[in-house]
Formats: C-alpha cells, structure tokens, sequence
C-alpha cells in the first residue's frame, strides 16, 4: 500500500502555504459576517491577509473564552455564520461549549492521520471514543470511514462486552485512549479472551508516555497518538517515522509566546493557534491553551508539512483528564455547591498508567462531607476523582486552581 494518503502529503512547504493562504480572504470574509468575528477583528480588508505575518498581526481568539461568550450570545457565541440547522450534528463539550459538525465525508480531517498509522481501507476498526453529546467518537468514526474501514462505534466502557465485539468481528484497529486499550488487552488476556486481532492503535484524549508505549508495543500492538479538539478536528499526528507530530493538511498552525499572539522562533515553547478555513465554521487564530515547539526540517516519513513535537503542558489552567477538559470554571462550581469550602486546588497526576485527580479542598468540616464533594466533583466534570480535605491556609495562595503534575509526553 502507498506510504502517503496523497500527493499534498509530499508537496514543496512553498506550495501548501500559499495554497492555504490563497484560501484565507475567503475564510475571513466569512468570519466578518458574525457579529462576534467583526467585533474581534475589527476593520480589515481580508484580501490584504495572504501570509504569515499578515496573519500574526490578528488578535487571537482564546478557548478559554468560549464559555462565557456563548453564554452570552447562545449557541456558537456569534462567531459562526450558519443557522444551526445547516450542520449535521450538533454537540456540546465541557465547559461546556457548543460546537456543530463541518459537512463532509471527513469533516474533522482524519482519514489521512489514520492512514499515517497503518489503517487501510477494508480493516475494522474498533472505536471506544464516547458518541453521547460530544464529538469525539464521531470525530475518529467519519475518519475511519472516509478512509473505507468499518467501525463499531463501542464507546468508553462496558470491558466485558467490548471483548464479545472483538472476538465476533476481529477488528485489526483501535481508536480511543492510550489507558483503555491497555484496560482492554489486560482485561482480555486475564480472562483468556482472544483479542490477539488488534494490531493498530490511533490513540488520543490521553497522555501517552513512553511506559505507557513500551506496554502497548509489548502487546503486539503497533499505537501511534494523534492531537485532535473537538472544535478543528485532527490538528496533528504521528507517522511512521514516529520524529514528532506532522501538522495536518487544510489549516494554519502557528506557536505562540503565552498570553500573547507573538510567533516564538522555531524551537522555543509556546502556545498553539491555528486558523480553520471553512466558511461556514472559521476559526481565526483560535488559541487552544496548549504548548508545544516546532521542530526542524521535514519528517523522515516523507510528509513536508510541519512537525510539532507533540502535547508539552497547558498555557492556561484546563487540563485534559481521560480525554475530557477539566476547567477553572468546573472548580468554582464545586465550591459555589459546597460554601463549607473555601480555596480549593484540583491536582492531575497519573496513577498506574492512567489520569488520576485529586480535589485538595482548605475547610474545617466533618471529613464526612467529602463523599458528597466528590459526587458533585464527578457531576460538574463527568469525571471521578479523590477529595482531600486539608488545613485552612495550608494550599499554596498562588491564584492556581487545577495543578497538572502529570509529566509530558
């Protein structure tokens, strides 16, 4: 089979950016129809906005931010051009935030990272990533079509019947988190459960660390990670050469200076921002929070596009826990049900391979509340997690709310 989804793949970097920057007068033109872009933007003429440092002359449009604008302005905050009613399917993500599926046979732009990673047309495919509410079993489902694989849309969970499903239809792929498919395989194997199909692993949502990898790979199983949101879809993935993250075809990805929209020199640690050239759902430099580094050159695979070097950290407070964002706002939350308490820290760390949390609350209560707190923990984030009441005055008064001390990678 080719070793490239296409040609674009292996294009001159020259000819993809001015394919790109060809498209984005169109993209913004789009984006100053919404109240919400032409308020942000301000006055500008798209057609004078065809390169690099045009383009970092705009304000970012930060993530974080979503929440209360579409609060403010319900569904899509203003930014979006199309009626609800134009897109397919309509989800929410924590935070929560409102997004609408692109049309397409591949709206999020999947098929080429799967094929990166080893899927072929005609393999089945088992996908765990959740189809309730949230985009992401959709996500890897229409990418996996696309590219002519059947898929079982599993979903998270339920251990036992997701070995029956392995066992009756022998699916050679999985996509879902790096942690349940080492649950699966174990599970498997401990009760003597042939799961010995699976041979290929897209995995995302989750950190990825290299035990975590030596573990998949020891399982026969060849996993390669893929950086996806559930707003612009892929945004970057591994490919055989396994020399950092190729940025995907069809959107601009620049690396920020934190707290700014400045490009940092190649190299250097910054925030991701990237620009999706869809009409009817652009994104201008919309900055996702994460950190990351370019890398240098074009990876050994052959792809020319640029290479990041994968998840390195948050430049906000968010953090992905289980494949699921976890925000200030949930936190606030947690205490605005629970007055007893009063500074409250969530730490994120891992345990055993797999995202743990723990919410360090100061009060004076019975430690008997902490059953509840947890419950309400587990209801605003969708996510468990430990309570851990502590002295009042004994968390450090550094205005952090979620500390993530789980190493990159």
């Amino acid at each position: 089979m080719p070793d490239h989804y296409d040609a674009r793949e292996t294009a001159a970097r020259e000819t993809r950016d001015a394919a790109l920057f060809a498209r984005l007068p169109d993209a913004l033109a789009a984006a100053l129809r919404t109240p919400a872009y032409a308020a942000h933007l301000g006055a500008l003429d798209p057609a004078s906005v065809t390169d690099r440092a045009a383009l970092a002359r705009l304000p970012v449009l930060r993530k974080g931010e979503m929440p209360e604008r579409q609060r403010g302005a319900p569904p899509f905050g203003g930014f979006v051009p199309a009626e609800p009613g134009r897109f397919p399917r309509l989800f929410t993500s924590p935070g929560p935030i409102f997004e609408p599926q692109r049309s397409g046979a591949d709206p999020w732009g999947g098929a080429r990272c799967l094929h990166a990673a080893g899927f072929r047309p005609g393999d089945v495919v088992l996908n765990t990533f959740g189809y309730h509410l949230t985009p992401g079993g959709f996500i890897f489902d229409t990418a996996a079509r696309a590219l002519g694989c059947a898929v079982i849309p599993a979903g998270p969970g339920n251990t036992e019947q997701q070995l029956d499903l392995i066992e009756a239809y022998r699916p050679a792929g999985y996509c879902g988190t790096p942690d349940f498919l080492r649950i699966l395989i174990e599970a498997g194997r401990a009760a003597g459960r042939d799961v010995s199909s699976l041979k290929r692993a897209l995995v995302s949502g989750a950190a990825f660390p290299k035990s975590l990898q030596e573990i998949v790979a020891g399982f026969g199983i060849d996993a390669y990670q893929a950086y996806a949101t559930a707003d612009v879809g892929f945004i970057a993935y591994e490919s055989a050469a396994r020399d950092g993250l190729v940025v995907n075809e069809d959107l601009i990805l620049e690396i920020v200076r934190p707290g700014t929209g400045d490009p940092v020199p190649e190299g250097e640690v910054g925030e991701i921002v990237v620009t999706v050239l869809d009409p009817d759902r652009p994104l201008i430099r919309y900055a996702l929070g994460d950190l990351t580094a370019a890398l240098p050159g074009a990876s050994a695979c052959g792809r020319s596009a640029p290479r990041i070097r994968g998840w390195m950290g948050r430049a906000d407070q968010a953090a992905k826990v289980k494949g699921m964002f976890v925000r200030p706002e949930q936190v606030a939350e947690v205490a605005r049900r629970h007055p007893e308490l009063s500074r409250l820290r969530l730490v994120v760390t891992r345990a055993d391979e797999t995202d743990a949390m723990t919410l360090k609350a100061e009060t004076d209560a019975d430690p008997a509340l902490a059953g509840a707190v947890a419950e309400t923990l587990r209801a605003v984030t969708k996510l468990r997690g430990a309570v851990e009441f502590v002295a009042p005055g004994s968390l450090p008064n550094d205005g952090k709310v979620i500390a993530d001390e789980r190493p990159p990678g």
